[in-house]
């Protein structure tokens, strides 16, 4: 049996999609093996958000090569849609196929074994959305499932418009029959993805949102908790809101982008709000949502950003009680307009301001955490890490480590919190 190899760079929405080519290539007759090792093709799933993306890539396709002299380097994903050229240029790739119309990746391996081949299809001639397999994992009862790709925002630091193309969104009637078919299969929480999660049914027929495809979802028989990766703040509507209070197996955290708590940083960056409507927003989804976990994105170094302008992140930051942050250091990238913007902020300067907002965000996931202390939480056990321990999520997407029985492993167990323990808590089950 031939043999393939897989790596991912980059966002939540590109590991969905490396799992699904994964079941793909099982369909076609491969067998999945680890990256470092020997293997007949090694697919690299890339990123192009920053250049050390690109780097990274190119590392990765060395490695590939160094590993297996005769095997196929297939290379997928961001990079390879934005810059197909320079891709193929490098010696060690064989074939270069970008973020759409990979179904046909087995057959065209063959056909790349005879002569190094770039199959990308410019964005202006994708129709429809990208259906791939459902990724069947093995021992996990967590499934992603992407549902929209493409975005229209254009901020001015992001080149992902260039590489997903237009928004195209997966048909609700699919989407039903994916999910109806995840639940026979036993899998307890359903995390939808996507580029541009929020536009999602912008493109169909009717008035469909996002919204709408919840109440499907929600009142299907067997998955347990349906989560949301990513959302705009612009796209939360009272509607998505009134759905998500209304559904208890809707996991009550949102992870909502806020990149800049400044105003002419916001604008310069194209954002649509400014920080008084964002952080309405979070008061707003408090008093609907009592407890909802909120995690957030903030880039810290965007061209200009001066120390008082991070200070109004920091505030806003803190004042958000966000549960979690991830810090993103600005990187220009060719190809947009921030790239060119004067006033770049120095490495120093980055890395600095980085350190701080990451200390703030820590502070802050703690102290959410404390409130579980001493309360039982729901757990969906994922690993385990030791004899007689597991580890999983909450709804609240709090990590979780009990002394628990492996019979639960990939089970939701209920679990009473008995303190903290590094970034998470430590608890044990009630059986």
């Amino acid at each position: 049996m031939a043999t393939a190899a897989f790596f991912t760079l980059g966002c939540k929405v590109n590991q969905t999609e490396t799992a699904a080519l994964q079941q793909l290539f099982v369909e076609a007759g491969y067998q999945p093996v680890p990256f470092d090792g020997f293997a007949d093709v090694y697919v690299i799933n890339t990123c192009t958000v920053t250049q050390l993306g690109d780097r990274k890539s190119r590392q990765m396709i060395r490695r590939a090569r160094r590993a297996n002299l005769a095997a196929v380097i297939v290379v997928t994903g961001c990079y390879a849609q934005v810059s197909p050229d320079d891709v193929l240029k490098i010696p060690e790739v064989d074939l270069v196929v970008g973020t759409h119309a990979r179904d046909r990746l087995p057959e065209l391996i063959e056909e790349a074994k005879k002569g190094r081949l770039n199959c990308v299809v410019p964005l202006a001639e994708k129709k429809s959305f990208e259906a791939l397999p459902i990724a069947q994992t093995e021992g996990r009862k967590r499934a992603f499932l992407k549902i929209q790709e493409g975005c229209r925002q254009f901020c001015s630091y992001c080149i992902v418009p260039h590489a997903r193309g237009s928004i195209y969104s997966r048909p609700p009637e699919e989407t039903v029959m994916e999910v109806k078919r995840l639940a026979k299969q036993g899998f307890h929480e359903l995390v939808l993805t996507g580029v541009h999660l929020g536009s999602y049914g912008a493109d169909l027929p009717g008035e469909v949102a996002l919204s709408d495809l919840l109440r499907q979802l929600a009142s299907l028989s067997g998955i347990r908790r349906i989560r949301i990766s990513s959302i705009e703040p612009t796209e939360i509507t009272p509607d998505l809101i009134e759905v998500i209070s209304d559904n208890p197996s809707i996991c009550r955290h949102l992870h909502i982008p806020l990149q800049s708590g400044d105003d002419l940083v916001l604008r310069r960056m194209n954002r649509k709000y400014d920080a008084a409507e964002f952080f309405q927003l979070v008061c707003w989804l408090r008093s609907q949502l009592p407890g909802i976990a909120l995690t957030t994105d903030v880039m810290v170094g965007f061209p200009g950003e001066t120390e008082e302008q991070f200070k109004h992140t920091l505030g806003l930051v803190e004042k958000s009680a966000f549960s979690r942050v991830h810090v993103f250091k600005y990187s220009p990238r060719e190809g947009t307009p921030a790239a060119a913007f004067p006033e770049q902020v120095t490495a120093a300067q980055k890395e600095e301001r980085s350190r701080r907002l990451i200390a703030l965000g820590s502070r802050l996931s703690a102290a959410f955490r404390r409130q579980f202390i001493g309360k039982t939480v729901d757990v969906l056990f994922e690993e385990t890490v030791g004899e007689g321990k597991l580890v999983g999520l909450t709804e609240h997407y709090v990590r979780v480590t009990a002394n628990a029985p492996e019979a639960i492993l990939g089970e939701i167990a209920a679990v009473r919190v008995g303190g903290e323990q590094n970034d998470g808590l430590y608890g044990t089950t009630e059986l």
